[in-house]
């Protein structure tokens, strides 16, 4: 089911399989009555095809609805400069509303320590829910700390509201 595109959601856009079961984690742990305020696309086959995605696609819907953010999953493969371009690439006008996040290497590297992609997802969103790092002191996500404070100041009000 689509995202209630009148109202703020939250657009996810992953890599490959294990971004996308990762994703899906996540939006489990979303409350029931907020579910629509969040989509999981399906997987665009690699890191550069999410950016060309975005830049082909996204940009655009987004510069017609004020109310979208996007969240892009990348595999990092241990390449600081793959991050500095994916952020290149982001226009500055939609800076404020897209975040990029990924392992630092790929998330298979995750699984032995922190479960299944699905747990994985699940435990980001429970840490995005509490306003914690949680898993997001792990090695390989510590490098997303910056883009989870953004995450959390801009996204975490549309998908977990105070009660």
């Amino acid at each position: 089911m689509g995202a209630n595109k009148s109202r703020p959601h939250v657009l996810v856009l992953p890599e490959d399989k294990a971004n996308l079961q990762v994703a899906n984690g996540f939006h489990l742990e979303v409350p029931w009555n907020r579910q629509r305020q969040m989509q999981v696309l399906r997987e665009a086959g690699g890191w550069n095809q999410v950016i060309e995605l975005f830049e082909s696609v996204h940009a655009t819907e987004m510069h017609r609805n004020d109310n979208r953010f996007m969240v892009l999953l990348i595999d990092l493969d241990g390449r600081p400069e793959r991050l500095a371009n994916a952020r290149a690439r982001i226009p500055e006008n939609l800076n404020q509303r897209v975040f990029i996040l990924g392992a630092w290497t790929e998330p298979e590297a995750l699984r032995p320590e922190l479960g299944t992609y699905e747990a994985i997802g699940a435990a980001m969103a429970r840490s995005c829910r509490e306003g914690a790092d949680g898993i997001w002191q792990h090695h390989l996500l510590h490098h997303n700390m910056h883009e989870v404070e953004r995450l959390l100041e801009r996204v975490r009000p549309i998908l977990f509201p105070p009660n």
